[in-house]
């Protein structure tokens, strides 16, 4: 399939789309963009009634790699069943080499990243003219226990944000970059401790900060657990209250 832009000015005002499918046995008449069933050189995979059904049923396949979550509507991806559910929960994971279990969906190295450097491509038209590809590399974010210890690995990812969502899911586990430095380590978990509030009336906020909205009540005097700590505007630090109540200012509070 091949997509021509055209430009006025700096403006997308038409954009031509060649179903083509060079190179392939896969014809137009299938309805099948995506090349769903072939497993093999020669073979045409899979057909489907319309255009729309075409693109549903990749979409179905796309989600089966990525969730665990039910069809919203009735399942006519003919390879849905052959997915191990939720197995590419992230982009980079679709290529089967950069895919922890090994279950992507394409052989090729670097898959995934190209969708993404793909889908950047195109997002760089929109309102003006094409930006130039970036120079394709190999960078990846790798996640693992250490750097020595490769069979750790949960997974290799173009996107840094994604790197750290998957480091944050695992316990113990840290963002490096191609050079085995650490880029990223969870910061360990809070443990919950007191503190005396010696004032009657320290206002109790829904998020940390003074720009939050007040529940309207007041902790007292008294001894209170905070479970979590936040940087938030009108305090040095804030705490939440363990009762769920909500956020107070610890410039008012003492640790005991």
């Amino acid at each position: 399939m091949k997509i021509e832009y055209k430009f006025v000015d700096g403006t997308v005002t038409e954009i031509e789309v060649d179903f083509t499918f060079s190179g392939s046995a896969v014809t137009l008449s299938q309805n099948n963009f995506c090349g769903m069933g072939v497993t093999s050189n020669g073979m045409k995979g899979n057909s489907f009634g319309t255009p729309q059904l075409g693109i549903r049923a990749q979409v179905q396949h796309l989600k089966a790699y990525a969730s665990t979550d039910a069809l919203k509507n009735a399942c006519i991806d003919p390879r849905f069943k052959y997915v191990t559910r939720g197995c590419a929960e992230y982009a980079e994971w679709l290529g089967q080499k950069e895919n922890p279990a090994g279950k992507g969906w394409a052989a090729g190295a670097g898959y995934g990243g190209k969708i993404l450097s793909i889908l950047k491509g195109i997002l760089g038209t929109a309102g003006g003219a094409p930006k130039p590809a970036p120079a394709e590399t190999e960078a990846w974010y790798r996640v693992r226990k250490s750097w020595a210890d490769a069979s750790s690995q949960k997974g290799a990812f173009k996107s840094l944000e994604n790197a750290k969502k998957c480091a944050d899911e695992n316990s113990g586990h840290s963002v490096f970059d191609e050079s085995g430095k650490a880029l990223y380590t969870k910061a360990a978990a809070l443990q919950p401790y007191l503190v005396r509030v010696s004032i009657p009336d320290l206002n109790i906020r829904q998020g940390p900060g003074t720009d939050k909205p007040k529940t309207g009540k007041v902790t007292g005097v008294g001894v209170f657990t905070i479970v979590e700590e936040a940087d938030g505007k009108g305090a040095s630090r804030w705490g939440k209250l363990k009762s769920n109540a909500g956020w107070i200012s610890l410039d008012y509070a003492s640790r005991i």
